[in-house]
């Protein structure tokens, strides 16, 4: 790239230029999108186009970063402490799925809302509001003693949580020059992504050493100082909403609609989907209410939207929220399903399954930050997309070719595979869409960007927790068929374990049924580890989805 840069003046602007006179991006920081892409120069590197370069821009970055660890470890360490959780509080199973699904509806709910949220109240103090808010429902989370006290803390820490994501990211694009904006998203999305390769081994660390209290109890020093760095180093934006009319339809029917269809994809499988009235007159209102949103967003009549959804026009956000959806679908699923798998079919320890992830993370990491480097110094985004996607859909047909017999390293390997894929597909995709983005169209960005993925995952463990199920059944079917008496092999394995089960002092009856017992527990075995491979194939059908639709992102020219 270019070490040199020549601004238009304020005189050949559209808007007045800050801090033009000098001439030079590198010594400035921030210019407008649009001047940028006049002077010809890449806009794979977004930039807050009215705000002064802030000095205490790495400082920022950090809170940012230790802000999103907390929210991220938060929702991934809690899953191995379920059963204890469960014991503890004396709840039933169905029950004990509202600590996560509390949590789930309210951030949905919220995320769409958190630009506007931002430019009402101002970007630093709610910012500030979101972590104190999330460091105090932690707390009160790790107090509570009964199930309904621990549900309702849990969805106020979602709603809490939901800013820090959406608004960080946003902040970050803001704050920082157009040359490092590449680089510090990266370093961002390391943050996002190494919480939860650490959330399921903290959760279980701390499960089977102290009590599941303390797995939010943890939170309150990080907390604390997330809040006092962003309170004394982050000033507001000067996107700040001008009118006082507030958007209650949008906000009601929007509510209604994102929380509805969370709670559907949630309970769904529990409850047969649309076999239940209750599931089927839910997702009836969920449609309704997001068609209305939908309508009443882009209404004339709406002085003051909730969400921008005209946004949207964007070529490059719009392309970005399409390859997000599905990258949520690939990323949250696959994290889903494979503690399922190796602990139910492999049978891996929570602490085991969690060790698994981390080196995968870890090389995300690496990934995250060498495509950050690579965008920085001219790499087409959508290059290093097309790169990462490929080897994500090989990691996939990896996973998907595991065995009961399969062992710890060869469950790892696929896993750094896809790692290492990953890693140069979420930064680049959210460089791209941020790319022409400006002003206030950031924050909103933002929060489509980061609620996509999340309804991306949600369809994803829903949709593939169902297939799972289906397919089992399927495969235990046809592998029933050849359990045959005709079949000697089969008869012959039936005398051999009850010869061998007899000879223990079970009786011939006894030895015999136990004998047809364990056959049945091996065929549902191999029958859920086929059902598994289906699965990761169809996740890697998913990517591989993505791949036409990269090339919709524009090529930009890099001087």
């Amino acid at each position: 790239m270019t070490r040199e840069l020549t601004v238009p003046t304020a005189a050949d602007a559209d808007e007045p230029l800050l801090n033009s006179s000098k001439g030079s991006w590198q010594e400035e920081g921030e210019i407008g999108a649009e001047e940028i892409a006049g002077s010809g120069t890449s806009l794979s590197q977004p930039i807050g186009d009215e705000e002064e370069l802030n000095p205490h821009r790495w400082i920022i970055l950090s809170a940012m970063m230790l802000a999103v660890f907390m929210q991220v470890l938060d929702t991934s360490s809690v899953v191995p402490a379920l059963p204890m959780m469960q014991g503890n509080l004396g709840a039933s199973p169905d029950e004990i799925n509202w600590v996560g699904t509390g949590y789930i509806l309210s951030t949905v709910i919220v995320l769409p809302m958190t630009a506007w949220l931002s430019r009402r109240f101002g970007r630093r103090q709610y910012l500030l509001g979101s972590i104190l808010l999330f460091t105090a429902a932690s707390i009160l989370c790790g107090l509570s003693n009964s199930l309904s006290m621990l549900v309702l803390w849990r969805i106020v820490e979602g709603a809490g949580g939901a800013g820090i994501i959406a608004i960080g990211q946003a902040t970050i694009v803001e704050v920082f020059p157009k040359k490092q904006v590449a680089l510090t998203q990266a370093i961002f999305t390391v943050g996002v992504m190494a919480a939860p390769t650490l959330g399921p081994s903290f959760g279980g660390w701390m499960v089977d050493n102290y009590s599941w209290h303390y797995i939010f109890l943890t939170k309150f020093p990080l907390g604390l100082l997330a809040a006092y760095l962003v309170g004394k180093y982050l000033h507001d934006s000067p996107h700040k909403n001008v009118s006082d009319v507030v958007d209650w339809a949008g906000i009601i029917s929007l509510a209604l609609g994102l929380g509805c269809m969370q709670y559907a994809l949630e309970e769904g499988q529990r409850y047969d989907w649309f076999n239940d009235p209750v599931i089927l007159k839910v997702t009836i209102l969920s449609v309704v209410s997001l068609l209305f949103f939908i309508y009443w967003q882009l209404n004339p009549k709406n002085s003051a939207p909730i969400v921008d959804l005209r946004v949207l026009r964007d070529r490059g956000l719009a392309v970005g929220v399409f390859l997000n959806l599905l990258v949520g679908f690939a990323l949250y699923s696959a994290a889903f399903l494979f503690p399922v798998f190796v602990q139910g079919v492999l049978g891996f320890t929570p602490t085991e399954s969690g060790l698994a992830l981390m080196p995968g993370g870890i090389l995300t990491g690496v990934a995250v930050i060498i495509s950050g480097q690579l965008i920085q110094r001219g790499m087409q985004p959508r290059n290093l997309v097309l790169f990462g996607i490929p080897i994500a859909c090989l990691s996939m047909w990896m996973m998907g070719h595991l065995t009961p017999l399969s062992s710890f390293n060869d469950a790892q390997f696929g896993l750094l595979v896809r790692g290492f894929g990953l890693g140069f597909v979420s930064t680049p995709i959210t460089i791209a869409s941020f790319a022409t983005l400006r002003g206030k169209q950031i924050a909103s960005g933002a929060a489509l960007l980061n609620l996509v993925r999340q309804l991306g995952g949600s369809f994803g463990i829903a949709i593939l927790g169902s297939y799972v199920v289906s397919q089992t059944d399927v495969h235990r079917a046809d592998l029933v068929t050849h359990l045959s008496i005709g079949n000697t092999d089969f008869q012959q394995r039936i005398a051999i374990q009850a010869a061998d089960l007899g000879s223990k002092g079970m009786s011939v009856v006894d030895s015999h049924l136990a004998s047809l017992a364990l056959i049945s527990h091996e065929v549902q075995r191999q029958a859920s580890t086929m059902a598994y491979n289906d699965a990761y194939m169809l996740v890697g059908l998913a990517l591989a989805m993505v791949f036409p639709a990269v090339f919709l992102f524009k090529k930009r020219d890099v001087a």
